[in-house]
């Protein structure tokens, strides 16, 4: 029988070995955790959650104004968008117009309407028309074509912030943008499983270019409300929108609208319906410039997305839509999207050209003066032998 002797046994390994083979296999996993939180503190910040609640109110307040059209409009026969838009401007006229007439000074409305007048008026315009022909749509095309060409307005809005606002995008806030549009393609793909597409509208091309120029219309109006907002102030917004508007829309209602208003057999539920459209519409209106300086006009078009999703599911109720489960995955879309988007701000021309790294080469050119410069300043040196043989070094 053989003894093994210390030579043949196993030799153990260091523990220093030990630790060091450990610490590779959980460099990985120590990877991934730090990974995992990076994610998790630049999603989960107090600012994003703040975004994404007052986006979801503004949705609301969306939904609010289509539930209450569509039961004008599906139990009741009246279908008067400017009527219901008049209503609006004019309780922002007497809520904020009033608010600027008593003001004094350079923010005071006599001294607004004299540097500014025709601006607001152009403002106006737009927004009134904006709310007037995508309503107007949907007499003439199908509830899919506004749903997808509405989403025109955000392309248009991203280029307008671009050369007005100076807004710089970065790559996360496109890609944001494309997971966005692709939840209200799966919402409208559950549309047409769910038969809420029954009818190919009247003028399908003339309904497109009504959605087309609304979408771009809100647009302008939500890059200028922006700016005013930002540079001004929110009560200047309302207030200006809420004097002109009134005028306008006033204006165009006794033209377009005076026998579809004589035609209305006006009842308490009626009147009740023109109530909740008013109050939600208001509230559209105070809420957004709220919003928009929290964010920006582009954050806050993603985010009310998801006003359609809630249109419908007060639809399953009211009107008696079908159900998929397609809704539900659009709207984790689309607020996926939106949280992309809220998760990097944007910058301005001026930010974006200072945070540029500066390059480490000075040129050239540059490297030849610095060079000459250092050589001029550099003292001259004389190297004399004496006798002794020593070295002595004289700088001038």
């Amino acid at each position: 029988m053989e003894v093994a002797g210390p030579e043949d046994a196993p030799c153990p390994r260091a523990p220093s070995e030990t630790a060091a083979a450990a610490a590779t296999a959980a460099a990985p996993l120590r990877s991934s955790f730090s990974l995992l939180l990076g994610i998790k503190d630049k999603l989960c910040t107090c600012h994003i959650l703040k975004t994404l609640v007052l986006g979801q109110v503004l949705s609301l307040f969306i939904c609010g104004t289509a539930v209450a059209s569509q039961y004008l409009a599906e139990q009741y026969k009246v279908n008067t968008p400017m009527l219901q838009s008049f209503i609006n401007y004019c309780l922002l006229l007497l809520v904020y117009t009033t608010t600027l007439a008593f003001r004094r000074g350079s923010d005071s409305l006599l001294q607004i309407l004299k540097r500014k007048w025709w601006k607001y008026i152009l403002l106006a315009v737009v927004d009134v028309e904006a709310n007037y022909t995508i309503v107007k749509a949907y007499q003439y095309t199908t509830l899919t074509s506004v749903q997808l060409l509405d989403c025109f307005g955000i392309p248009v809005l991203m280029a307008l912030s671009w050369f007005i606002l100076r807004a710089r995008y970065r790559l996360i806030h496109f890609i944001a943008v494309a997971v966005c549009l692709l939840g209200v393609g799966t919402m409208v793909g559950a549309d047409i499983l769910a038969g809420r597409q029954n009818s190919e509208g009247s003028d399908v091309v003339v309904g497109d270019v009504l959605v087309l120029l609304g979408a771009s219309l809100y647009a302008i109006s939500n890059v200028s409300e922006e700016y005013i907002v930002k540079n001004l102030s929110r009560v200047e917004f309302l207030g200006m929108v809420g004097l002109f508007g009134t005028i306008i829309s006033g204006l165009q209602l006794a033209i377009v609208e005076h026998s579809d208003i004589a035609h209305i057999q006006w009842n308490w539920k009626i009147v009740l319906l023109f109530v909740a459209f008013a109050l939600c519409m208001f509230g559209l209106y105070s809420f957004m410039p709220v919003v928009i300086k929290v964010t920006s006009a582009t954050s806050v078009n993603l985010g009310i997305l998801t006003a359609d999703l809630y249109s419908l599911f007060f639809g399953l109720f009211l009107f008696g839509y079908k159900f998929s489960g397609l809704y539900l995955l659009s709207f984790g879309v689309i607020m996926v999207g939106f949280i992309l988007y809220c998760s990097t701000p944007t910058q301005t021309a001026e930010e974006a050209a200072t945070s540029l790294p500066q390059p480490a080469s000075i040129g050239f050119d540059n490297l030849g003066l610095k060079i000459e410069e250092n050589h001029q300043e550099t003292p001259a040196a004389t190297v004399q032998f004496t006798k002794e043989e020593n070295v002595q070094v004289n700088t001038g």
